[in-house]
């Protein structure tokens, strides 16, 4: 559940957004406000994770308040003024709602603040992931955010890890797979996992990791180079 509140100096406006909020079952808007002084307050003291700005206000523009506001949080500008949207864009907004605007284009704000939500815890807890692999009749404890990449050997598995020695481990390559995130861990030939993280360059259809190449085959070239356009 994503933690919200609202900022607007029309009522009207936040009323609107607490029937919206109500709709939805990923968004808790926890307080809306009228005045800036009292949000900011908020904003110091309670977690908060989105906050839906309207930029057109007589006290302060939501555009310098956003600014004033002291740790990073997702923003949804609203705002019955087109032109503002230019500048709320370049202040890494999630979205930016024209008033007056129906609940499916509300829907698709939320859509995206998830999208980011997720995104970003996601990167945060991939520095404190660790696999236990069975290795060398132990369990081995292997920092996620350490692996070079993975190479298969019929039965067996090579973990390339940096700054450690490579673990040799009995697993497939669907089983590891299946530990390591989706977004980030790439299987990119039949004897290759590789983390789009780590990757040097790619020349043609060759992967660089430091001093290795690892090949892309045809069979999972499509899928690997659509991630990285999506990366870039």
């Amino acid at each position: 559940m994503i933690r919200a509140i609202a900022l607007d100096d029309e009522p009207p406006a936040l009323e609107i957004l607490q029937s919206f909020c109500s709709q939805t079952n990923d968004i808790d808007l926890q307080k809306t406000f009228t005045k800036s002084e009292e949000a900011l307050k908020h904003l110091k003291k309670y977690p908060t994770d989105l906050l839906f700005l309207d930029i057109n206000m007589p006290s302060i523009s939501g555009i310098d308040f956003f600014k004033k506001i002291p740790h990073k949080i997702m923003v949804v500008f609203t705002t019955a003024y087109s032109e503002f949207a230019v500048e709320g864009f370049t202040l890494n907004a999630t979205d930016y709602l024209l008033k007056p605007f129906s609940f499916s284009r509300f829907q698709q704000a939320v859509e995206k603040a998830k999208n980011q939500f997720a995104s970003e815890n996601k990167s945060q807890n991939t520095e404190q992931q660790f696999l236990f692999i069975r290795a060398d009749y132990s369990l081995i404890k292997i920092p996620v955010s350490d692996i070079l990449f993975i190479e298969g050997l019929d039965d067996y598995l090579k973990i390339h890890i940096r700054n450690q020695k490579t673990v040799v481990a009995r697993m497939t390559m669907k089983s590891i797979l299946e530990k390591l995130s989706t977004d980030e861990f790439f299987r990119v030939h039949r004897s290759y996992i590789v983390p789009i993280g780590k990757i040097d360059k790619v020349k043609g259809k060759i992967i660089h990791i430091g001093n290795e190449e690892i090949p892309v085959s045809a069979t999972y070239e499509a899928i690997f180079f659509q991630a990285l356009e999506h990366k870039s």
